[in-house]
């Protein structure tokens, strides 16, 4: 009969659950897990400034970190940093910054040993034991190749990382050309706003005088012909305005009714000597930076390509038993033989990959400096315009002023008052148009030179899973 008190005279069964329990946690605890990350349901756009990012990173920690003003007027350099900041699909750089990190873990982790293990059960015969067999092999070959692949793959993420960083710039680079396309458009519908209402005071005026027969229809048709172009050309500004704004709003991932103010563009100031500058533009540029770390990538991969004709070898010790339970141990090593591959399409891919990234990198380098030059052709001819337009403004203002009194002595009729205003207007817009297209010209020479914008990334590294859904 059994009993509690004889049961404890039985020998304690081993708590098998702490075996096997910490090799499971550690096994488990590195591999990854499963998270879901649900799509949003409406649209992030914010609706002021202020539900912005703005806080600008610095890279020396006793810096304090930069804070975009919430409210206008900002500088076409704040709507660039603005823009990188908030671009919606400058928000993607965490994940391929994420992908790029995970081919460099990939490329420069160790290759694995492989473990072999078989047993053969004893069904009949003469023999008194099953047969087992285990082994042990390494990769050799692997292992000569990895010193070229894991700098590849290094340098590949370098290259990533760089590239990411030319994308920031060109997000920078198109918002500030569109904050000094706005400023220029929005003093363009000022101006021509004004010249709309005098050719309309002035149509007025020749109407009321031919009603009263003393003027004809002839006279009234160039004016209202003046005033048609006048309203097509205003509504034609009214337009490129609304249009360039929504592009801004774009950028900065604000609804396409925002606005803000945008102060004067500053002169950009170049140094006179623009050789140095070129001779040090490959290690400024994160695009050439980019195109040069992805061709030593490449470079390395042809060494990896070269070393890979070694024959593929592998390495290890082997153990096993026999039926008679006969043990036996020794080294295992698997050849393959190169009579037929010895890797020579790899090495013929690599070496064509090294080749047009070569090209492509001289290509750059030589678009950039060409681009360089005729811009700096450009600024030169630009300036010329804008000090003769200028000029020719305040010209037009001083004969304007003298139209005046002129017409206000009776020494001069409405219609010869509105020609002078329309020819002052036309002057103003003239030097406003030169004026915008040499900032813009300076400020895309800056990025062809390497300046003017971060160098490092300072979009935020958001991780979308714990971001939240709305602004």
């Amino acid at each position: 009969m059994f009993s509690m008190k004889g049961s404890r005279l039985l020998p304690k069964a081993p708590d098998m659950s702490r075996q096997w329990f910490l090799p499971l946690l550690f096994i488990l605890s590195s591999c990854a897990h499963y998270q879901p990350e649900p799509l949003v349901t409406k649209a992030n756009l914010a609706t002021s400034l202020a539900a912005l990012q703005r806080m600008v990173p610095v890279t020396d920690l006793n810096a304090k970190p930069m804070i975009l003003p919430e409210t206008g007027p900002l500088s076409v350099d704040q709507v660039g940093l603005l823009a990188i900041l908030n671009d919606p699909d400058l928000a993607a750089e965490f994940g391929q910054l994420q992908q790029a990190k995970a081919s460099m873990v990939s490329g420069t982790a160790l290759p694995n040993p492989q473990l072999g293990f078989g047993v053969m059960a004893l069904l009949g015969g003469p023999a008194s034991t099953p047969s087992y067999a285990a082994s042990l092999s390494q990769d050799i070959t692997s292992l000569i190749t990895y010193q070229p692949r894991a700098a590849a793959a290094r340098a590949q993420f370098a290259s990533a990382n760089a590239q990411l960083l030319w994308q920031e710039w060109l997000v920078g680079q198109q918002a500030r050309l569109l904050a000094v396309a706005i400023y220029g458009t929005t003093q363009e519908v000022e101006y021509r706003t004004q010249e709309l209402a005098v050719l309309n005071d002035e149509l007025a005026e020749i109407h009321k005088a031919a009603l009263a027969n003393n003027l004809t229809l002839s006279d009234e048709g160039p004016v209202a012909a003046a005033v048609a172009t006048a309203e097509s050309s205003l509504a034609t500004a009214r337009l490129s305005l609304q249009q360039s704004w929504q592009s801004l709003d774009a950028l900065l991932g604000l609804q396409p009714s925002v606005r803000f103010q945008i102060s004067q563009p500053s002169a950009v100031e170049l140094p006179g000597d623009l050789a140095p500058l070129l001779a040090s533009l490959p290690e400024r540029r994160p695009d050439l930076l980019a195109l040069k770390l992805g061709y030593q990538a490449a470079d390395e991969q042809v060494r990896a390509a070269i070393l890979s004709q070694f024959p593929a070898l592998s390495l290890g010790p082997s153990y096993g038993s026999d039926t008679s339970n006969v043990r036996s141990s020794g080294p295992q090593i698997n050849l393959a033989l190169p009579i037929f591959d010895h890797n020579q399409g790899g090495v013929m891919a690599a070496q064509a990959t090294r080749e047009t990234l070569h090209a492509q990198y001289q290509a750059e380098l030589d678009r950039s400096e060409g681009k360089v030059g005729a811009l700096v052709a450009d600024i030169a001819a630009l300036q010329a315009n804008l000090a003769h337009a200028q000029q020719a403004a305040a010209h037009a203002n001083d004969r304007l002023a003298s139209a005046n009194q002129a017409y206000s002595q009776n020494n001069l009729d409405q219609r010869g008052l509105a020609d002078y205003q329309t020819a002052a207007f036309e002057r103003a817009l003239d030097e406003i148009n030169d004026q915008t297209e040499l900032t813009s010209d300076e400020l895309a020479i800056q990025i062809e030179l390497g300046l003017g914008l971060p160098q490092t990334r300072i979009t935020p590294q958001i991780d979308p899973s714990t971001a939240p859904g709305q602004r």
